[in-house]
């Protein structure tokens, strides 16, 4: 992940022992990256059904959903007026306007889907961290958002080739809005992780292990759908 220079620079990051904290955490995430999980592996090289590709949509739209509220969360904790202000351009990119990103997603498919299992954890887990402290909420931002613009693309890639997915199709919209909108989010929350005390950052790390395990207990539990052929996604 490459960080902007503008970003780190607008927010003032201090860099500790010669190794900025927000670079430590994603080599000790590395190991959770969502590309290396198998559903996306699968994905990628387009062995999964449509049916597969459904379910996960249904299920991942609540976590799309539900993201504006952990943003808010987190900034509603944010002692200072100018580190709340990058987290309200994040806001305003997640839900403001028609363009807004769970409208992305394409609502009509998906809306009536109730979280299940994984992501009914994912979603609650999530939601608990942000109000927990400000570091937490931070950094299980940061978490979440330094994995998306390569994930992201991915996706696009994958849909192009294997399942009928030309560049015009609206359902690559959401993807190819996040390669750029969160290489931005990501490197100014990076930049206000970069400003914590040593206490404050422990807790972050802590956060940022427990989001990357929820994200990749959901992909568990769709993969083994896939592999069982026990597809499900109840209307709520």
């Amino acid at each position: 992940m490459t960080y902007s220079a503008k970003g780190i620079k607008s927010i003032g990051c201090v860099i500790k022992s010669g190794v900025m904290f927000s670079v430590t955490l994603v080599q000790d995430l590395s190991k959770y990256h969502l590309l290396k999980h198998p559903f996306y592996q699968a994905w990628n090289q387009g062995a999964l059904e449509i049916s597969t590709l459904q379910l996960y949509a249904k299920q991942y739209f609540k976590n799309v959903e539900a993201f504006p509220r952990y943003v808010s969360k987190v900034r509603s904790q944010c002692a200072s007026i100018t580190d709340r202000r990058v987290l309200l351009e994040n806001l305003i990119d997640e839900e403001g306007g028609d363009e807004n990103h769970p409208e992305l997603w394409s609502r009509e498919e998906v809306s009536s889907t109730c979280a299940e299992g994984a992501m009914k954890n994912l979603v609650e887990g999530f939601l608990e961290l942000v109000k927990s402290l400000y570091t937490a909420g931070l950094r299980a931002l940061f978490a979440y958002e330094q994995q998306v613009p390569a994930v992201a693309e991915s996706r696009v890639a994958g849909l192009k080739k294997f399942y009928g997915y030309d560049n015009e199709n609206p359902g690559l919209q959401f993807f190819k809005v996040h390669t750029k909108a969160d290489e931005w989010h990501s490197a100014e929350c990076a930049a206000l992780l970069d400003k914590l005390s040593e206490a404050e950052q422990e807790v972050a790390h802590k956060a940022a292990i427990k989001v990357a395990e929820l994200l990749w207990a959901f992909l568990d539990n769709i993969y083994d759908s896939k592999m069982s052929g026990e597809l499900h996604g109840a209307n709520c």
